[in-house]
């Protein structure tokens, strides 16, 4: 699956923000451990340049974190590649629910291998940035809402699998009732400093942990704003 649309010059870019730049980018994330082709041909189409700033779009294709406002950013590619990945090892899901949507990106990375996704995002002005790229780049498989993503988004439970972008001091128990039995859940836990990408799935003897490595993100808080 491959929706994106390259009908305009801003979706396919120039300089710094070209088909070459973002080529050069998947190879790097090749380089750095990144195995998993489907999620890195998806990531060599997406025009991550358009989910930023147009002041910063000349680093669009820097693998690092960049600002989005209000207090957010926009993941790394590599932190956004190795979730995408973590998520779909074992299978495809058809219907994801992500926590935090944030500029769309990691939505959008998601759409592009997946049925329909889910995104909840409790900052509406984000929200409504979001929404306009998607409409921009033809998403029509991602579906949104305003909310404490905490909650999660109950109505459409159960999910084949949660995607939590920002990191609790723990796991959400409201996430973990909303996962389908053979679900999976990727999601930061711990404070600053000390936070782990953690791999929940969900197995007949109970919930299975795994440890999938140091990372750094902004912390997941409640309510909306």
């Amino acid at each position: 699956m491959m929706p994106f649309s390259h009908r305009n010059r801003d979706a396919q870019g120039s300089g710094m923000t070209s088909q070459r730049a973002r080529d050069r980018m998947v190879e790097r994330l090749q380089a750095d451990g990144i195995g998993d082709r489907r999620v890195l041909e998806v990531i060599r189409h997406l025009p991550r340049h358009q989910f930023i700033d147009e002041a910063l779009a000349s680093r669009a294709y820097e693998d690092t974190a960049l600002p989005i406002g209000r207090g957010q950013t926009i993941s790394q590619p590599w932190v956004v590649a190795r979730m995408t990945e973590a998520l779909i090892e074992m299978r495809l899901p058809s219907r994801v629910l992500e926590i935090g949507t944030g500029s769309g990106y990691q939505a959008a990375v998601l759409a592009g291998l997946v049925g329909t996704v889910y995104t909840v995002e409790r900052i509406e002005e984000l929200l409504r940035s979001a929404r306009r790229r998607f409409r921009a780049l033809k998403l029509d498989n991602i579906r949104s809402r305003h909310d404490d993503g905490r909650l999660g988004w109950p109505d459409e439970a159960p999910f084949d699998a949660i995607m939590v972008t920002a990191a609790g001091a723990e796991l959400q128990v409201a996430l973990l009732e909303q996962l389908a039995p053979d679900g999976c859940l990727i999601a930061p836990v711990g404070p600053p400093g000390r936070q782990t990408l953690t791999r929940i799935r969900a197995g007949e003897a109970g919930w299975m942990r795994e440890d999938l490595g140091p990372v750094s993100f902004v912390p997941l808080l409640g309510g909306t704003g």
